[in-house]
């Protein structure tokens, strides 16, 4: 059972914001943070790259995870800091929501952290994820 709280989570994936240019490419300007359904705690930055094999922060967070062997996410949030300092929740985009679905079927009740007291399961965000049936 998860203990950490959305706060802790979303201060987990602030303190792993860490930008660093290079070039025009911006890396760990956004953090992300999950806790897994054994209570594990993961982290990961987003890097942008200009061939586009970069990532998004909660790929690095899930690859973490998958590293030490678990599979089930319970919540996950990603952060992201603006020039004046303001700290955002970032909502998933279609890829990590695809994403965090296809590592463990489970996942589609993955509480995705939205904004302080604000979360919704990833089923919601990704409605239409089953095969479809045949038309005839």
């Amino acid at each position: 059972m998860t203990t950490i709280s959305d706060d802790e989570l979303i201060t987990a994936a602030a303190a792993v914001l860490h930008p660093h240019r290079v070039g025009d490419r911006l890396f760990g300007d956004v953090g992300s943070a999950l806790v897994t359904e054994a209570g594990s705690v993961f982290t990961g930055v987003c890097i942008d790259t200009g061939s586009g094999t970069g990532f998004c922060a909660e790929h690095a967070a899930i690859a973490a995870m998958v590293t030490a062997r678990e599979y089930r996410i319970a919540r996950i949030v990603a952060v992201w800091r603006n020039d004046n300092g303001a700290l955002h929740v970032l909502p998933p985009c279609g890829r990590c929501r695809e994403f965090i679905r296809q590592i463990d079927p489970a996942n589609i009740r993955t509480g995705v952290i939205l904004g302080r007291n604000r979360t919704t399961e990833l089923a919601d965000l990704l409605p239409a994820h089953t095969w479809p049936d045949p038309l005839d």
